[in-house]
């Protein structure tokens, strides 16, 4: 019996383990520990410093079964460079910036400060960027077909821009001054964002 009860938890935990991600659990999409390697891969140019020439605001939420995932500070930057300053926000989080001069590149172009959902674009020229090259610089999967693990048809997938659902491939989104990006999985919330929200501002 012992033996029987034992090779059924084990089959049970397979099962569970081999199950794809449901929009039933809330993702874990912290900012990844190689930024500079995935800025490259995003197609984008890393630099020393901040520039501020071209500077474009977007805001992004994200949802997962009505729930907001945050979008992590730091996406794009190597927090880890001395020259990185850092500073606490009235949350207790930390927002990152303030760069002058790092020793090697350290910081992308297109970049989060804080955990606001703020996506930034800093250049010198102007350089539209689009929606899919911040996925990448998070490591998060974005296609017309999945966010995440997360994909269709087996959980509903709904990108809305300004309030307007979208149609297409969501990596080629712009990412304009003041446009609220929204990526819907599973579940809706009760009110998709459809504005710069006032509070955003890192």
């Amino acid at each position: 019996m012992w033996l029987v009860r034992r090779v059924l938890g084990l089959l049970l935990l397979a099962a569970v383990v081999a199950l794809p991600a449901s929009a039933a659990s809330a993702p874990a999409w912290p900012a990844p520990k190689d930024p500079m390697k995935l800025v490259r891969l995003a197609g984008l140019v890393p630099e020393v410093n901040e520039h501020l020439q071209y500077h474009v605001h977007s805001h992004l939420d994200v949802f997962v079964d009505g729930r907001h995932i945050e979008i992590p500070a730091g996406i794009g930057i190597d927090t880890a460079d001395p020259k990185v300053q850092k500073g606490q926000l009235q949350d207790g989080s930390f927002a990152y910036g303030g760069i002058t001069k790092c020793p090697k590149v350290c910081i992308s172009p297109l970049h989060t400060h804080a955990h606001l959902g703020v996506l930034h674009t800093e250049t010198s020229k102007p350089t539209p960027n689009k929606l899919g090259q911040f996925f990448v610089e998070w490591g998060v999967r974005l296609d017309s077909k999945c966010v995440g693990t997360y994909c269709s048809p087996k959980t509903p997938i709904h990108i809305y821009v300004n309030g307007k659902a979208q149609k297409g491939d969501p990596r080629q989104i712009l990412l304009r001054d003041h446009s609220e990006i929204a990526v819907v999985v599973g579940k809706p919330p009760a009110k998709i964002p459809a504005a710069w929200p006032k509070a955003a501002t890192i």
